[in-house]
């Protein structure tokens, strides 16, 4: 008797339910043996890993912190995925989102005013719209594979932005290369302004943006044509849905809620442009968007447990003294444990086979 993977005749709802469960069980367990290999305790090093990024107020602070660009980038992403459209850009689409959206601030810093903050929200969406447009509309003039091109745009928003950091855009009262700071009356609000939190409103932004994408995806009729397209473009096209409309208004809002989390990003975290902004969280959403199975509501919990692994590894490099790209392999693998539990739960299940149907399939094989 032997196991072999068996094409599924349809979804099994058991391994929707449990996929995540499982996909995070393996990691701890395989997590715990790649620490033990690297010579630390197993126990203590998923404590530091797992379990201390939640147990302080700090800690939770910081979670929160990392949590907001993670919802909103997933979420768009999600978007994308329900739509069968793989957008890999969103790293470069939240560089798009920061540069553009730190416009105000850095070229009028004189200019001091309520609308300073709504537009720079403004402007970042914008620029993260436009530069997702710019594949979607490769993709449907020239056929041209998005996945390519919004991975490649990626490297292209980061140069752009470290000549214009290094030159036009440079703080010249600063020793660094970097913008002017964005002036306090256009930070974002904390939402515990008497204490040194830092937790901002961004939070309540990415909340609101799973709400919208929520009733968008599942409230209205441009929602069920995303899911009707992504779930079989060929019987879309016969109930007369626009295939490439469609595909261009989930890329852009996926890149516009990308943008506008590089804008939160900066309004709340940062508070100044530098010449390296690869933050990862651009990449860290396709993750999120997997493992919460392109579900807005599923984001959230999801975002806070991606953003527990970030803190967990920023310990574990304090602690351990161990190289981040070490640390990260945890992270790659729950990834892959994600990927594998895809093609198990929608393509394949396991089943044990027989002898004698062994004997039989390869009989009948020849």
């Amino acid at each position: 008797m032997r196991l072999v993977l068996e094409k599924r005749a349809e979804h099994s709802t058991l391994m929707a339910v449990l996929s995540p469960v499982l996909a995070i069980g393996l990691t701890v367990f395989v997590g715990a043996i790649v620490f033990a290999a690297l010579g630390l305790d197993p126990l203590a090093a998923l404590y530091v890993y797992f379990v201390e990024p939640v147990t302080s107020l700090w800690s939770l602070e910081e979670l929160i912190v990392k949590a907001a660009p993670l919802v909103l980038i997933g979420v768009g992403l999600a978007v994308c995925y329900l739509a069968n459209v793989w957008n890999i850009g969103a790293e470069g689409q939240l560089t798009a989102g920061a540069l553009v959206g730190s416009i105000v601030p850095v070229m009028f810093h004189d200019w001091q005013s309520p609308l300073v903050l709504p537009s720079m929200l403004l402007l970042g969406a914008a620029g993260g719209m436009a530069y997702a447009a710019i594949p979607a509309v490769l993709k449907n003039r020239f056929g041209a594979n998005e996945i390519l091109t919004s991975l490649m745009l990626v490297y292209v928003a980061q140069l752009a932005l470290d000549w214009l950091v290094r030159g036009p855009l440079r703080d010249p009262t600063a020793s660094l290369d970097q913008t002017r700071y964005i002036a306090e009356s256009a930070q974002l609000p904390r939402l515990f302004p008497d204490t040194d939190l830092r937790v901002h409103i961004g939070i309540l932004i990415a909340l609101a943006a799973v709400v919208f994408v929520y009733w968008l995806l599942f409230r209205t009729t441009r929602g069920y044509e995303i899911r009707t397209v992504g779930a079989n473009p060929n019987v879309a096209r016969y109930a007369g849905m626009g295939v490439a409309r469609n595909f261009v208004i989930a890329m852009a809002l996926s890149g516009g809620l990308a943008g506008l989390a590089g804008a939160v990003q900066q309004l709340g975290t940062n508070f100044t442009l530098k010449a390296i902004f690869a933050t990862g969280y651009g990449f860290d959403a396709i993750a999120v968007a997997l493992l919460a199975k392109s579900h807005p509501i599923a984001i959230v919990p999801a975002a806070l447990l991606w953003g527990a692994l970030r803190s967990g590894a920023s310990l574990m490099q304090v602690r351990s003294n161990m190289s981040i790209d070490l640390i990260n392999i945890v992270q790659a693998l729950v990834i892959m444990f994600i990927a594998a539990d895809q093609m198990i739960r929608w393509l394949y299940r396991i089943k044990r086979q027989r002898e004698a149907e062994v004997v039989f399939t390869r009989g009948w094989g020849k």
